[in-house]
């Protein structure tokens, strides 16, 4: 469908709600973008960096004549940001998010609005470690999935009017339920960044370790540099499924134990083996595309 945002809000103004707001001046397909957040460093900043035209720090005020209305806060802020705009949110606008668990937010979502039907839960597999206005780029979602976890209740004009959004910013969407949703980002992306945090702390406990660290370390926790506050927002969120993937990993984390205790080398063989083969076959069909 033909998209044209008149009046777009983005409530919480960082690298995931700025890119947008980007992206979507460079389709062209926005009037207007109102900025709402707490910091007015942040937001003046973003005014400067032409991301937003002008900023609020009401969300009330900020969202009575807008006809979309993007979430991007954290998951565990989304309750009351719901709250606050629902008196005077309008009855046509439509309202989606970019927060990285989706049944608690749908939760919020029919707690506060008088029509539920118009929030179009959304997730945007995208991002860098940085935070702020200034991390903010036209670029981030370009051929990066966006997840969008409808109901049965959603309106399927406002359905169709998100899809187009998340596609305009570059986005190649895909539909699924908000418990497989949860489920399976639990799996490839929030137990990666506990793992990340926790291989940190364990090795953190003094400096020697680090002075010797080299690219793979780099790498491979490049994401700890994230958001702690972020994360353990998304961790209470979803705790249920992160804690069935911490246990699964723990499981193989206690195998390796187990076979280097008992000196088999073809246990660990297998081990890494297996890892190996299914790495390889993953990136063989998805590399291009992450």
């Amino acid at each position: 469908m033909s998209l044209h945002i008149k009046h777009l809000v983005v409530i919480g103004i960082g690298l995931i709600g700025g890119s947008v707001a980007l992206a979507l001046r460079r389709a062209g397909c926005v009037g207007r973008i109102t900025g709402v957040g707490r910091s007015v460093e942040n937001l003046e900043e973003a005014v400067r960096l032409g991301v937003i035209d002008d900023f609020s720090h009401d969300i009330a005020t900020a969202v009575a004549d807008a006809d979309m209305v993007l979430l991007a806060v954290p998951v565990a802020a989304c309750d009351q940001v719901f709250a606050a705009l629902a008196k005077s949110l309008p009855d046509k606008a439509v309202v989606t998010d970019a927060g990285s668990t989706k049944q608690s937010v749908m939760a919020s979502a029919e707690k506060y609005l008088r029509d539920a039907s118009r929030f179009v839960p959304a997730h945007p597999i995208a991002g860098t470690e940085y935070s702020g206005a200034a991390a903010a780029f036209a670029e981030l979602f370009d051929d990066k999935k966006c997840i969008l976890t409808p109901n049965e209740k959603t309106d399927v004009k406002a359905l169709a009017r998100v899809q187009s959004m998340w596609e305009a910013v570059g986005s190649r969407v895909k539909i699924m339920s908000a418990a497989e949703h949860d489920d399976v980002l639990a799996a490839v992306s929030h137990l990666p960044h506990l793992a990340a945090f926790a291989i940190v702390n364990a090795v953190g406990k003094g400096d020697a370790a680090f002075r010797f660290a080299a690219g793979g370390f780099r790498d491979f926790t490049r994401i700890a540099s994230s958001s702690p506050e972020m994360w353990r927002d998304i961790a209470l969120c979803n705790q249920s499924a992160i804690v069935d993937k911490i246990d699964a990993l723990q499981e193989e984390l206690s195998a390796l134990r187990d076979a280097l205790k008992a000196h088999d080398g073809d246990a660990l063989l297998d081990k890494f083996t297996s890892a190996k083969q299914a790495r390889d076959i993953w990136m063989s069909k998805y590399g291009d595309k992450l």
